[in-house]
Order: C-alpha cells, then sequence, then structure tokens
C-alpha cells in the first residue's frame, strides 16, 4: 500500500537521492533542466509515494514553462522526472503516480501538460507526440510528448518551449 502526499520541503533532499539513484550521472545536464534552473516545482502537483512504513518509494515532479510561437504565447506543465524505486518498480506505481497527478492538474484547470520521454510507455496514460513543439537542443522531436486536460488545449499551440515567466501556470 502506497500514501501519496504532496512534496515538502522536507523531502527534498530524500526525492534527490531517488533521481540521482534512478536517473544516469548527468541527469541535470538534459535539456530540461535548463527550463527547471532557479525555478520551484509546481505545488500540489509534484507528489511522493511512501509505503506503510513511511519509506520513500516514488515521486513525481512537475514545472511551468511557457511556449512561445507565432499564436503567441501559451502556460503548459513540463513532466519530469518521475521515479520508482529499483525495488519497487514494475508494481505500477510510476503509472500510480502520473494518473493521479494529472487528476491533481486537471481539478486545477491546468490546461496542458508535456514532457520528454519514450512514446511507447506515456501513450497508455494518454500522451502523444507534439507536432511543433520545440525543446531546447538537443532534445529528439520525436520524445516530445503532450497530453490536455482540457478540450482544444493544444490546438493551435506551436513554438519554441522556454523558462516561465510571471505567466500563471493555468491560463491559455
Amino acid at each position: 500500500m502506497y500514501h501519496l502526499t504532496e512534496e515538502t520541503e522536507e523531502d527534498w533532499w530524500e526525492v534527490e537521492a531517488l533521481y540521482d539513484l534512478c536517473f544516469a550521472p548527468g541527469r541535470e545536464a538534459l535539456s530540461s533542466y535548463r527550463l527547471r534552473d532557479g525555478i520551484a516545482p509546481v505545488a500540489h502537483m509534484s507528489l511522493v509515494a511512501r509505503d506503510d512504513a513511511g519509506i520513500l518509494s516514488g515521486a513525481i515532479r512537475y514545472w511551468p514553462v511557457t511556449i512561445v510561437g507565432d499564436a503567441g504565447r501559451h502556460a503548459a506543465l513540463l513532466l519530469g522526472p518521475v521515479a520508482v524505486h529499483p525495488t519497487r518498480q514494475g508494481e505500477g506505481l510510476g503509472g500510480h503516480l502520473i494518473r493521479e497527478s494529472l487528476l491533481v492538474a486537471q481539478g486545477l484547470g491546468i490546461a496542458r501538460v508535456m514532457l520528454v520521454g519514450d512514446a511507447p510507455y506515456y501513450a497508455r496514460f494518454g500522451f502523444s507526440k507534439l507536432d511543433g513543439i520545440v525543446m531546447p537542443p538537443p532534445t529528439n522531436p520525436d520524445r516530445v510528448l503532450g497530453y490536455r486536460l482540457q478540450d482544444g488545449a493544444w490546438a493551435g499551440v506551436t513554438g519554441n518551449v522556454t523558462r516561465v515567466t510571471s505567466e500563471p501556470v493555468g491560463s491559455a
């Protein structure tokens, strides 16, 4: 049994240690991390999963980003990283974190979520390839995926993914 709660400041270093364990050294050199530098994860969206003994088993974070293109500026959330402790993998916990966090996003009125990841894995949650959305290099465009939480959320949205400005996360 897992208990999901919002990540708190007290969880930060334990979550970071989980990410270090689950991802390759140098994970912070990825282009998506440039979008996160100096930006706090989105409150209420970043979750931790603990077992009945209180041991951290998984975590998911979201970050605000802005897509800037010919049609203007569009707010989105960047999902990631999501990680499950190696001793807990294969139990469906990663999927549970994704599904539950997307329900939170929908409840908050968020329009769109994106990520950089493996399409076959994330397609089961409703993510699909985003054409015309450009992540900072060197990002493979086939791995840029999106999920709509509102009808038409991605319609006409194209451009470069940039660091967030003062624009509210839930705005169109």
